[in-house]
């Protein structure tokens, strides 16, 4: 039987995840969280630990045996497990590939079979070489070739995101997808190539920070609270169900721009210095110059519009490193 105030997150030990669930938490819901800490892991989650609404199950989606009884429980999936990172997605592509599809479509087996609403976690890498100056949900996608493997994820995410249309189409599963646009914050690791916390653990060193390329290219980066806010907006909008939404800032900036930021704010007396693509990642790595978002749907549907700016996420993610 379903628990209405029983919710369920896949990747709940993770950076994002972590986060939701001390929300979800703190607004009286009853939490599992299902999550094998590849790259999660149980020290985010110190702060609920022993939370009396929170169970832990460490396994895969697809071999976690109460899979089926935890998604006919509740009445919500927020399905963030996935491969994650640029240097994992380079240098395991198999698994990441692997990782994204197997893990989904348990997930979404199991919610189906229960019409239990699912949010799944996609990512603006689906958007590929597009050179538009910003990306809106309706846009043509634009994939590199296969030889190049940063492409395997962003198809592995894009085929996550037809198989949950495809359930919402077929089995009337209620699924609504968010495309993550880099999501910033505390207790986000740099292990995997994000860059926020590298260029951060770099200037407490006083070491370099490393700039791939020229340093031009432009990110927005949202705080994750204001991502988990606009998560939770869009899982509990049923007109947004079987439908795909933009996620993030539109506070642009170039990467050296950060860099130079993060200098600044932790008063580092660290340089920046300029990394050729080709001795950062494998021959034929390509990178985009812009990755902004459109976010009109989001505030159409939520009446959400991220609003923590730049210079007070730098901050606030820099306490970490202090």
């Amino acid at each position: 039987m379903t628990d209405g105030n029983h919710i369920l997150v896949t990747g709940g030990a993770g950076f994002i995840g972590s986060h939701l669930v001390e929300r979800l938490l703190a607004e009286g819901k009853s939490v599992t969280v299902i999550d094998d800490c590849s790259t999660g892991r149980l020290e985010n989650l110190r702060a609920v630990q022993s939370h009396p609404r929170l169970k832990v199950i460490v396994a895969k989606i697809s071999q976690c045996p109460r899979l089926e009884a935890e998604a006919a429980a509740a009445a919500g999936v927020y399905h963030l497990a996935a491969a994650v990172g640029v240097e994992l997605v380079m240098q395991a592509g198999l698994a990441t590939i692997e990782t994204n599809l197997r893990e989904t479509q348990a997930m979404l087996d199991a919610a189906s079979a229960h019409g239990t609403p699912v949010l799944l976690a996609s990512t603006s890498e689906v958007y590929g070489k597009s050179r538009r100056a910003a990306f809106g949900e309706e846009d043509d996608l634009l994939i590199g070739p296969p030889h190049l493997s940063r492409w395997g994820y962003a198809c592995s995410k894009l085929m996550d995101e037809f198989l949950a249309l495809a359930h919402a189409r077929e089995r009337k599963t209620p699924v609504v997808i968010a495309r993550l646009f880099n999501t910033v914050g505390p207790r986000q690791t740099g292990q995997y190539g994000m860059v926020l916390p590298r260029f951060l653990q770099a200037a407490r060193q006083g070491g370099p920070l490393r700039v791939f390329g020229d340093g031009r290219q432009t990110r927005c980066f949202c705080y994750v609270l204001d991502t988990v806010e606009a998560l939770v907006r869009l899982q509990n909008c049923p007109a947004a169900r079987g439908q795909v939404f933009n996620v993030g800032s539109s506070e642009e900036v170039s990467i050296r721009q950060l860099a130079e930021l993060v200098i600044e704010i932790l008063r580092s007396p660290s340089a920046i210095e300029l990394v050729p693509y080709a001795r950062a990642y494998a021959l034929g790595f390509e990178d985009m110059l812009r990755r902004k978002p459109v976010l009109d749907k989001l505030a159409a549907f939520t009446g959400f519009r991220p609003a923590t700016p730049l210079r007070e996420i730098v901050v606030k993610t820099a306490a970490e490193f202090l």
